[in-house]
């Protein structure tokens, strides 16, 4: 695909369209979809970047039973699919939203193979987060983008956002890449050979003139080549002030940019894709807890919640704002953002515990199940005051930690400097250092060790899910997930618990739609993304789920507002 000039100026003005978007992540797949569609399209944006949260992800969108899949042998199906949603969501989301979801999956990818320069592969191994449910895969159902050539961009380049850390080689990793490159130090013929070729095609794309990135940074950057490609126009810096409520109907908005109000007219309505309330902390405690760390969210640092509260005004009901995509996470550094804990807590040599010194659930389990524990417990008036992620030399030899500690390099200074981390040539003296009781603690390191070295765990089971042991070391046995600690030198790293946004938001239909409370339709509004109430309630599938269902629905409300019948 060869990208038109961008469109002259982003200049905000008084204008009439048929659709607006309101957001730039996954909203730019509703745009392409309307697009396609024949619709004149507008995507307004508040901060200076194009991309949401999206561009901060890792990138990975969970669609199943799309042609990716069966072209690759994933042996996934419709049915099956439909199966494992509904075991895993339950009642706490209409049925009909996962159904709707999972009929438009594969056409929503083959909508992106046309309208983007994107090309995508299955991530293969890389379980749904369930995979014991009924419909369950612990092959997994997700897929990435490749590593995207972003030079293609133009002038455009310096308005995609920025992913959460800026690499050291120009080396564009997947998150399959990830899983290897954790390993390199235990299964080097494995994890070197794909570090070579990822180095190999940033370093040759250099000398090319092209800039190859990867992950969340690829996802975004391939849609906006597509906006483009398209010349549909990106406003930047444009922030939604209110709808326009004309007889019941939205038939637009009004926009700041600049600190001059203009007004959006649109024809067919309007999607609101602009993210959750990840950094309104006035919000999070008021829906969610009190306790949370002030900003740990990794979402778009401008994500505060204003389209929920704009769609309020207009009578829309909320739903599941006690919900986000949790994701347990490093300590921060004042003024510093989390590192997230993917890989770190599935790997053996390694136990975490609260502020009594024990366990309190299976460390390997995903990461949004992980947040839930964190918080039934503080519901249920036995919070979780403090978690601490203890681990022996041995582990600190053979792993990355905290995406950027490299296997045998030391933590930083600034963290023992900070009470972050610690370190103890015996477990009394750990637990002495971190502040949990020394009887406690010990016996925890104990039974921990003794159940490591029969591959059980008796207490939570780690290691039993496909899923757990997908970020485990497979060299150890017969559990990846479970060694017993040495003696010394120990470490203990503090955790908070961060997330990836929340999603909790607008109650939405089948089709994007805004309900109100009395179920009634605002005709004209579409909430998707972050913005509207998980699609999956209270469960995270897979892998890409909440970048899945951003992409799903922008396509379907796309087609409702271009009234094509969605099937």
């Amino acid at each position: 695909m060869s990208i038109s000039p961008a469109p002259a100026a982003t200049t905000a003005h008084n204008i009439t369209v048929d659709l607006l978007v309101v957001g730039s992540g996954t909203g730019m797949a509703a745009a392409l979809a309307a697009h396609e569609l024949g619709l004149s399209t507008l995507v307004i944006e508040k901060t200076e970047y194009v991309g949401g949260s999206t561009a901060r992800s890792g990138g990975a969108f969970w669609l199943p039973a799309n042609k990716i899949l069966e072209k690759s042998g994933a042996g996934d199906s419709r049915a099956r699919a439909g199966k494992y949603v509904r075991s895993v969501v339950g009642d706490s989301a209409p049925a009909d939203r996962g159904e709707s979801f999972l009929d438009h999956a594969s056409d929503t990818l083959d909508m992106l193979l046309r309208t983007t320069p994107m090309k995508f592969f299955w991530a293969e191994g890389y379980s749904d987060y369930h995979p014991e449910e009924p419909g369950g895969s612990a092959a997994g159902r997700t897929c990435e983008c490749l590593p995207f050539d972003a030079s293609v961009l133009g002038s455009e380049r310096k308005r995609l956002r920025p992913g959460l850390m800026e690499a050291s080689l120009p080396m564009p990793v997947t998150g399959a890449d990830y899983k290897w490159m954790n390993l390199m130090a235990k299964m080097p013929a494995k994890a070197l050979p794909r570090i070579f070729r990822r180095l190999a095609v940033g370093l040759g794309g250099l000398a090319l003139g092209r800039e190859y990135i990867a992950g969340g940074q690829a996802l975004a950057a391939g849609l906006f080549a597509g906006i483009l490609d398209a010349q549909i126009p990106v406003w930047t810096e444009t922030a939604l002030v209110r709808l326009v409520d004309t007889d019941g109907r939205v038939t637009g908005a009004v926009v700041e940019q600049s600190g001059r109000e203009m007004t959006v007219t649109a024809r067919r309505g309007v999607i609101l894709a602009a993210g959750g309330f990840d950094h309104d902390m006035d919000m999070r405690r008021k829906f969610q807890s009190e306790s949370l760390v002030e900003h740990a969210s990794l979402g778009s640092d401008q994500n505060t919640g204003d389209a929920i509260r704009i769609a309020q005004d207009l009578g829309a009901d909320i739903d599941l704002m006690d919900q986000s995509w949790w994701f347990p996470a490093v300590a921060p550094l004042p003024g510093a953002q989390p590192a997230v804990m993917l890989a770190e807590r599935s790997l053996p040599g390694s136990f975490i515990v609260d502020q009594t010194g024990r366990r309190f659930t299976n460390e390997s389990e995903d990461y949004m199940s992980f947040g839930q524990r964190v918080l039934e417990r503080e519901r249920a008036g036995d919070p979780v005051e403090s978690m601490w992620i203890v681990f022996d030399q041995r582990y600190r030899n053979s792993y990355l930690f905290a995406a950027g500690l490299f296997p045998r390099q030391p933590l930083p200074e600034s963290w023992y400097d900070a009470g972050i981390a610690y370190k103890a040539s015996n477990p009394e003296d750990l637990s002495r250092m971190i502040g949990v009781p020394v009887d406690s603690f010990v016996e925890t390191f104990e039974s921990f060790n003794e159940s490591a070295r029969t591959g059980m765990d008796p207490d939570f089971h780690r290691g039993n899910s496909a899923y757990d042991r997908y970020y485990g070391d497979p060299t150890i046995s017969p559990n990846p997930n479970l060694r017993p600690l040495a003696d010394g030198p120990l470490y203990a790293v503090k955790m908070v618990l961060s997330d990836l946004g929340t999603c909790g938001g607008i109650r939405a239909d089948a089709k994007g739609r805004v309900r109100r409370e009395d179920g009634s339709e605002i005709e004209g509004l579409y909430a998707i993304g972050n913005t509207a109430a998980n699609a999956f309630g209270d469960t995270y599938p897979g892998a890409g789920a909440t970048i899945g269902q951003g992409l799903v629905f922008g396509y379907i409300a796309a087609r409702d507002a271009a009234g094509v019948q969605n099937g």
